[in-house]
């Protein structure tokens, strides 16, 4: 997730119809970063510029291509209050995401050990592996709170 900043990923999603075959972007036009703020696409065949312009428009990102017949600039524009906000509870919904994937893979872990109990392991190894996964689920839990907390720091932080 950017934070108003010019990147390349910002276009990883978009496709053009590159000679009737649905391509990458980033495989039909080098994509720049001059300044924080400023996009240069520049197409190795200039015949697809109005391509690419068009899927960009298409996009929904925000952005207003400036085509001018060699290259498409984009200024990157300065994240509004209301759409910080926006990214935030965005953050905040990623983050929740990864913790719940988080819970789902000790569930699992924890129905295997289960198996091995009634398989024969002891109690006391069985109760041993429960807590030192469980300590690394909390660390992971922790890390993803700190990633969110950062991320919204950024976020709301107006340049």
């Amino acid at each position: 997730m950017r934070t108003g900043k010019a990147h390349p990923s910002l276009f990883d999603d978009i496709k053009i119809d590159y000679y009737g075959t649905m391509t990458p972007l980033n495989q039909v036009a080098s994509i720049n970063i001059p300044d924080a703020r400023t996009i240069v696409i520049q197409p190795w065949d200039k015949s697809i510029l109005m391509v690419i312009e068009k899927a960009i428009l298409n996009a929904n990102l925000g952005f207003t291509p400036i085509n001018n017949g060699e290259i498409i600039r984009i200024n990157v524009p300065q994240l509004t209050e209301e759409r910080r906000k926006e990214y935030v509870k965005l953050a905040k919904s990623e983050g929740e995401k990864a913790k719940i994937s988080i819970r789902n893979i000790r569930r699992d872990y924890f129905e295997k050990l289960k198996k091995l109990e009634k398989e024969g392991i002891s109690e006391d190894e069985i109760k041993k592996a429960e807590k030192e996964f469980q300590d690394i689920v909390d660390n992971a839990i922790k890390q993803v709170d700190a990633m969110i907390e950062a991320k919204e720091k950024e976020i709301l932080q107006v340049n």
